[in-house]
């Protein structure tokens, strides 16, 4: 039966791979007529196709391999740990693309680690099982992508709001809180994705949690719960990482060597 529900939301069959193939080059394609990146090049089309290659590979041999995970503590902590170290590198890669990269690792194990930890003390998650996969894995995605935003946001207006910062300094304000004072409000923005995706919740779209449990055969009513659940943990994680982020960016520990720059702007180690 739940097989059956699976299969008729999308089958799996060669249309579905050519709609994926699709979707995929319309992406690429757009990104690169409209020249959406950065330094308006075609690089991110590169990117979105790279980023699709690697997402059906890595997929399938999740796919393999998870059941067996899964049923195997120390496969499964190892596992756990494997999507920890991916997503402190990306993290690290899209914040600083330099030596600091490493200290990403902070807002996103800082929030996860004791979510978790009270879930599996609570009863709530149990320690073995499939089940501890995706929980943490949303949560690392949570904390993933509310790291990036908040960093990239904080050194963004570092470099172009220098001025605001040395006036800080000028004013007799310690480095921590003349960057505070710059970082702060624009790194904020990083919670407005998982505030949006919580308000309209249900009007807008029905979550991944959601849908799967409908699929797997449980109610509706319990479905919903554990989407309410997964949305509040994730805004609770999200808060904690943008915090421990604005904090690493003020207190210089994660930073940008931005030619000719100041010092002062950031380049403690």
């Amino acid at each position: 039966m739940r097989v059956l529900a699976a299969q008729a939301l999308l089958p799996v069959g060669p249309a579905l791979a050519v709609a994926l193939l699709v979707l995929l080059l319309a992406a690429a394609a757009t990104a690169s007529v409209f020249r959406l990146a950065p330094d308006a090049s075609r690089g991110r089309a590169r990117e979105i196709l790279v980023a699709g290659a690697r997402a059906t590979a890595q997929l399938a041999v999740v796919s393999l391999v998870i059941g067996w995970v899964a049923h195997h503590t120390a496969a499964l902590l190892a596992f756990l740990l494997l999507m920890f170290a991916v997503a402190t590198r990306t993290a690290g890669r899209r914040v600083t693309a330099n030596g600091t990269w490493w200290r990403t690792a902070l807002p996103i194990a800082g929030p996860v680690l004791p979510v978790v930890s009270g879930l599996v003390l609570g009863g709530l998650l149990p320690p073995r099982g499939i089940a501890m996969i995706p929980v943490t894995g949303i949560l690392i995605g949570g904390a993933l992508t509310a790291t990036v935003l908040a960093g990239r946001r904080c050194l963004d207006e570092l470099r172009t709001r220098h001025g605001e910062f040395e006036a800080g300094l000028a004013l007799g304000l310690a480095d921590r809180d003349a960057r505070l004072e710059v970082v702060r409000p624009a790194a904020s923005d990083a919670l407005l994705p998982g505030l949006d995706q919580t308000r309209t919740v249900g009007l807008v779209t029905l979550p991944g949690a959601f849908v799967g449990m409908l699929l797997g055969g449980a109610s509706p009513v319990l479905a919903g719960a554990v989407q309410l659940f997964v949305l509040v943990a994730l805004m609770a994680v999200q808060a904690v990482a943008v915090a421990l982020t604005v904090e690493l960016v003020a207190r210089g520990r994660l930073h940008r060597e931005e030619p000719g720059a100041s010092p002062a702007a950031g380049s403690q180690a």
